[in-house]
Parts: C-alpha cells; structure tokens; sequence
C-alpha cells in the first residue's frame, strides 16, 4: 500500500504522475557546457572518441597518433584530427522560495508549483546521468546545494526546497551576482519565480550570468488570479514582500493593473530575448506536465536546427 505524503514532507514536490509523463524527455543543453564525464552534451572542449569536427595544422609537441595521414598522402601537409566532445550537463536550479510565491488559491501556489517543477527537472536530470543542484532564495540566499549526479543527492533537492517561515523582500541583483559567484565553470541555470521584482535589476542580474555564458532559462510562475484579477466588492489586500494592506474596489483596479502587467511582462519577456535567454510564463492552473514537455521539446527542436545550421 503507497505511504500517504504529509502536507508538510518535502517528499510533496516529486509529483509521480508529472514525472511519468516526462520520464521520456531529455533536458539537453542549448550551448556548450563543462561536465565531469563523458554525456549527451557538447564540450567546449576537443576530444578523440565523439564526433569529427575539424583538422588542425600540425605543430610541435602534438600527439602523432591523431595526424591525418590521407589528407598527409594527398597534400604532403601534417594535420592532426580534432573531435568534439561530449559531456554531462552540470544544472542549478534557482528557486524562489519568498513570501509573495505562497500566494495561490488553487490546488498548488506558486511555491509548491514552482518547487514541483524543479523537483521534476532536478528527477530528469539525474536519471539522464546529469548533474543538478539547487539554490533556493527570498531577501537572500538561503540554501546552496552544489550539483551532484547520484540520484540520492534528490532527498538533499527537496528538503532545499522545504521552508517554514518565508521572509519578505527579495533583492534580485544581490541573489543573482551571489549565483554567478557560486556555480563553477559554464552550465545550465534554471529561475524558477513570480519575478516579484524590479525588472531592471534582474535583467541585469541575467546579464551578469550571460557573461559566464551559462544556458539560462526562466520559469516565470504566477498564479491564475493574477493574470485575471477576478475580484469583485470591497476587498481588502494583503501587502506581501513588504508592501502596505490596501482595502478598495478592486472593480476601480483592474483595468489599470491589467494593462500594467501586460506591460511588465513584455519588457521581461523582450529583456530575456535579447541576452538569448529562454522564457517560460506559467500559470498555477496549467498541468505541469504539458508545460515541461512543451518546453522540453521546443528546446530539442531549436538544439537540432542549431546542429543541422553547423
């Protein structure tokens, strides 16, 4: 008989039916990352077991045993044959774990939502022999588990995830910059969060992670009432992340608050675009499973028109 699941066990966020349902994807890197071992991913580094890439002019002190001799017979030139290797993908997750994401009135808030997505990206990763690691964050950063590519490292993943007593504000840039200080070498970052935030300092917090030239992608997670604002009457709001109670019409509101979400988000959007980074917008009431495999896919598509480009 199956163990029932306590509300409060971090065990919650590994939803088995999400998992079933993309146990057969891949989460493969859109660029070059380094690894540990040998993996499905590109290196950027020459190897000489993969895949050819290209011939190299013979200099002093290169190994003999990879010259080219048929290109040598044909041009009576010496060059050594380069191959491209391949390697595991080393993958953080960065979840944020502050007030505002324990907001939500369906099945799942945007906290549990956006930690049974990275539980499931974090199960996908390992069971591919990739690496995967989680930093969770509110005002700061409150846990840092580096990648690891054991699938028992998932227990140390979901109780990052567990917290008790969420703090409020969150300082993005500061969060961001102490990512980019923390993960080694290039790799796969994933953001999982209401991006709650001034969309300035994130963007520039995105661009800091660029510049380490990392495969960014962005799960941005609200929940269904934020995209609808469907109150009606006087309705008191409750100020998160340290912002005021407001009591009003909300009817007064929602026109005004509509269009400046809009707004915001075509900026996070156009920001993502340019640094190349790859945006996802989630609501709480999507079935996570077609998110991810919607996501998932469009990623393998892109991966394999960039490698028929080549």
């Amino acid at each position: 008989m199956a163990t029932k699941i306590k509300p409060d066990d971090p065990r919650r966020f590994l939803d088995p039916k999400t998992v079933a349902k993309i146990n057969n994807l891949d989460l493969r890197a859109k660029q070059v990352v380094e690894g540990f071992i040998s993996g499905m991913h590109k290196s950027p580094v020459f190897g000489h077991s993969i895949e050819f890439k290209q011939h190299r002019e013979y200099t002093m002190g290169d190994d003999i045993r990879h010259l080219d001799y048929k290109v040598w017979s044909k041009t009576d030139r010496f060059y050594i044959k380069q191959y491209e290797a391949e390697t595991n993908l080393r993958c953080n997750l960065v979840v944020d774990v502050s007030e505002s994401m324990h907001y939500g009135n369906g099945p799942l808030n945007k906290y549990n939502y956006g930690c049974t997505a990275a539980a499931c990206l974090a199960h996908m990763l390992l069971r591919q022999h990739d690496s995967a690691g989680i930093i969770t964050f509110d005002e700061a950063v409150r846990k840092v588990i580096p990648a690891r590519a054991s699938m028992s490292h998932m227990d140390a993943i979901l109780d990052a995830m567990h917290t008790s007593k969420p703090r409020e504000k969150t300082d993005i840039l500061s969060i961001l910059r102490r990512v980019t200080e923390s993960i080694p070498g290039r790799g796969m970052v994933v953001i999982i969060s209401d991006l709650l935030v001034d969309r300035e300092p994130f963007i520039k917090g995105l661009e800091m992670l660029c510049q380490r030239r990392h495969d960014i992608l962005v799960f941005h997670v609200l929940d269904t009432e934020e995209r609808t604002f469907p109150f009606v009457g006087t309705t008191r709001f409750e100020g998160m992340e340290d912002m005021p109670h407001l009591l009003c019409d909300p009817r007064a509101l929602r026109d005004g608050y509509l269009e400046a979400l809009e707004e915001y988000l075509v900026e996070v959007r156009r920001g993502c675009t340019r640094l190349g980074v790859d945006y996802q917008l989630v609501y709480t009431d999507d079935y996570l499973d077609a998110i991810l495999s919607k996501f998932l896919h469009f990623r393998a598509d892109v991966r394999n028109r960039s490698a028929r480009a080549r």
